[in-house]
């Protein structure tokens, strides 16, 4: 299995002006990913609007114009894209994360746990099943902000005498006055899945007056910090995640050989 290189983004964004958005997040790919782009690139949560409940307006279907820019970003860059934005399916909303190339979308995952402090279960519907997507020999969890509180659905199975992936990654919205929360979770489930974790989350105020710090951060499956953007900054890193971690891990500390079913 090759290393694999990720590109954090962390920035702001334009609440409910998803014009504005796509114009943002094309002058910071412009910028940062020619002509050295790594293998994925990851945007935060709703990318295209904020994390806003307006789900019925702001919402486009998986042919629609912000799935069509991820494509066409992702082709100009050679690379592939994560995000999430608003997605209508059958008369049904979700918070959905989906993975670009040039050939078009390659995975996603609908948001199972839904903020409800946030009223977003009485806009959106619930995913029902995880899914990991797979990008140069690596298997990775695709897990949305909120998720980050459930430890038991990120488990990291052993099945068919392998773990189920090597890296779980959190897009988020995740507010300032639960940074704590983000960093310590993030790392934990680094740790305990013995996985590398990556997060990203932005920065500034919503049209809701919700600050956020980003914390955007990585971690080793050992639990080991290898990078946290500096505090309400925008920046982009790109990170090199190392295999040989993971085979080191797994076969000299082998914890997920005791892991209950």
């Amino acid at each position: 299995m090759q290393d694999l290189t990720v590109g954090i983004v962390q920035t702001i964004q334009h609440w409910e002006n998803k014009k504005k958005n796509l114009t943002h997040f094309s002058k910071i790919l412009e910028d940062h990913f020619h002509p050295n782009s790594p293998d994925l690139v990851l945007l935060p949560e709703m990318f295209n609007t904020g994390f806003s409940m307006n789900a019925e307006p702001l919402a486009e279907q998986m042919d629609g114009p912000s799935i069509g820019w991820l494509i066409d970003q992702a082709a100009k860059y050679n690379t592939q894209i994560g995000a999430t934005l608003i997605i209508e399916e059958n008369g049904n909303y979700y918070n959905r994360f989906v993975i670009a190339d040039a050939k078009g979308i390659q995975s996603h995952y609908d948001k199972r746990h839904l903020f409800r402090m946030a009223n977003e279960h009485q806009h959106f519907t619930a995913g029902e099943e995880r899914t990991v997507h797979e990008l140069k020999g690596w298997r990775i969890l695709m897990q949305v902000c909120y998720d980050l509180r459930f430890p038991v659905f990120s488990r990291n199975r052993f099945e068919n005498e392998r773990q189920d992936y090597d890296l779980v990654i959190y897009l988020a919205n995740w507010p300032e006055k639960r940074s704590y929360a983000w960093s310590n979770l993030l790392q934990a489930r680094a740790i305990e899945n013995q996985a590398f974790c990556v997060g990203v989350n932005r920065i500034g105020s919503d049209g809701n007056d919700i600050l956020y710090s980003g914390d955007s951060a990585a971690y080793d499956a050992w639990g080991n910090l290898l990078y946290e953007c500096p505090k309400k900054e925008k920046i982009v890193k790109i990170l090199r995640l190392d295999h040989s971690i993971l085979t080191e891990i797994r076969s000299k500390f082998p914890a997920y050989l005791d892991a209950d079913g």
